[in-house]
């Protein structure tokens, strides 16, 4: 996925920023790129020391429950575990599903506390935006039938949005479906990245697509989600499709 404009140059800065594995897109005011970096070193940081601590939590594919030691003062639970792990137990799998759009969306809210109206990290897909002015996300799903120039036009709001993508055909996350691209708005991004993820998980083909979106009926932070499979799309919830020409120098991965 990526921010594209139809109509003029994007005025905000936008850089490419990568840390071991993450790697972001962001695009705000130029003052605001060096807090999203710091807050994405700082999440990476204090993940990486949890998993040396638990590392089982990096590997597990179902519900986890983090482990408590024996002393309660031996180690705190940090704040991107927590998420993580609150977000994925919803949907039923594991905690690392939702990695990418918790770093984003705490790199967003930091840019926020540092007083930006305007910020956006995507994170190889996962996408959490706050915009005081309308933008446009597309939606890649390669070479697919369905990839029709597919856009999301979002209008200006002022808390996170999240916009996160899973693929069973493009890019390195785990998938066990085939979708060409599945796409979740949630204002809670971490959990808009598990519920990708698991729906992703269960589409074969263009069949498939209607049974796939029950596995987030009832949920109801999740106000909107988009399949692409088979050549086929599917759409549930509100979801703010417009035409939009693909960039592909915008989109964000390895």
């Amino acid at each position: 996925m990526h921010k594209t404009d139809r109509s003029q140059p994007n005025k905000h800065a936008r850089e490419r920023f990568r840390l071991k594995e993450t790697i972001v897109t962001i695009s705000s005011d130029k003052e605001y790129l060096p807090v999203a970096k710091a807050a994405i070193r700082s999440c990476r940081s204090d993940l990486e020391e949890f998993i040396r601590k638990d590392p089982f939590f990096a590997v597990t594919l179902d519900t986890y429950q983090p482990h408590q030691p024996a002393r309660p003062d031996a180690y705190d639970i940090p704040e991107i575990v927590c998420r993580m792990t609150a977000a994925a137990n919803i949907l039923g799998i594991g905690p690392m599903s939702a990695v990418a759009g918790t770093i984003a969306s705490m790199a967003v809210e930091a840019m926020i506390k540092a007083g930006a109206t305007y910020a956006i990290v995507d994170n190889g897909g996962d996408i959490a935006l706050i915009n005081d002015e309308t933008v446009i996300v597309g939606i890649y799903a390669g070479e697919s039938e369905a990839n029709v120039s597919i856009g999301l036009e979002i209008e200006p709001r002022d808390s996170v949005l999240g916009i996160c993508t899973s693929s069973g055909r493009i890019g390195h996350s785990i998938s066990f479906g085939s979708a060409d691209a599945v796409t979740i708005l949630s204002d809670d991004v971490s959990l808009a990245d598990a519920a990708a993820t698991a729906i992703g998980n269960v589409v074969d083909g263009a069949a498939s697509i209607k049974d796939a979106f029950s596995i987030v009926g009832g949920v109801e932070s999740i106000t909107g989600g988009l399949i692409m499979a088979g050549g086929q799309i599917g759409i549930y919830g509100s979801v703010p499709i417009v035409e939009a020409p693909q960039k592909l120098e915008y989109i964000t991965g390895a």
